[in-house]
């Protein structure tokens, strides 16, 4: 996909993966329209360019139909990709979780995913192609220690993938899963703070890298899983 005058929807882009991914897709000449929780991140985020905001939770199920509808207006009913980042996690012992540990959790990486790209597949649909990312986890290939929350919805979004890549193939429709490992980012920080590098810990760069890699391969193929792991995090 040649990505100049793409519009692109990225969820969850205020820091991290999706930050990096929106300023490097705008780079190329994409219509980028990012979705945050905090209106300030996102101003802050992408100042001095042309990048379309719009805050809202999508871990608020009840409000999912209203803000993709925005979204959509925004984008002039033309959505060549979304990539679906938005997701939260920590870790807990099987003795410390309860309901409301895998509510939080599961209302934004698995149910308000789902539910905000079905408002996007029937414009995909309509235009008989486009190309959605979820970004998972290497987590959603092995569980872990404390992961029972965490590493479960991402185990799903990877079985929501799946599901959809056998649903939109013949409606051209690009389903791909992208899997991190440890990236330094905010992610799991309650105040929202930006880690520091780590030099052999993944940053948002070459995650961004890997994702705009599989969207520009030619439309006639696609990747539908990749995993990107630090070269050396032993060192």
């Amino acid at each position: 996909m040649n990505l100049n005058g793409k519009n692109i929807l990225i969820t969850g882009g205020s820091l991290g993966i999706g930050k990096e991914t929106a300023i490097a897709l705008f780079k190329k000449g994409a219509n980028i329209l990012v979705t945050g929780r905090s209106k300030k991140r996102l101003i802050s985020a992408f100042k001095n360019t042309s990048v379309k905001t719009i805050d809202f939770d999508i871990g608020n199920l009840d409000s999912i139909e209203v803000h993709a509808k925005k979204c959509l207006s925004i984008l002039e009913n033309k959505v060549d990709v979304l990539i679906n980042n938005a997701g939260i996690g920590y870790g807990k012992s099987i003795e410390e979780i309860n309901k409301e540990d895998f509510l939080q959790i599961f209302n934004v990486n698995v149910f308000g995913l789902s539910l905000f790209t079905k408002e996007i597949i029937p414009i995909m649909k309509g235009q008989n192609n486009g190309t959605i990312i979820n970004i998972g986890s290497t987590a959603s290939l092995k569980g872990y220690k404390n992961g029972s929350i965490y590493a479960s919805s991402k185990f799903a979004v990877r079985c929501l993938s799946q599901c959809w890549q056998a649903e939109l193939r013949k409606h051209n429709i690009r389903v791909c899963q992208i899997n991190p490992s440890e990236v330094t980012t905010a992610f799991g920080s309650p105040e929202r703070k930006e880690r520091e590098e780590i030099h052999n810990k993944l940053t948002p760069k070459e995650v961004a890298h890997a994702i705009i890699s599989t969207i520009e391969m030619d439309n006639r193929g696609f990747i539908n899983e990749l995993n990107i792991w630090a070269t050396n995090p032993f060192s």
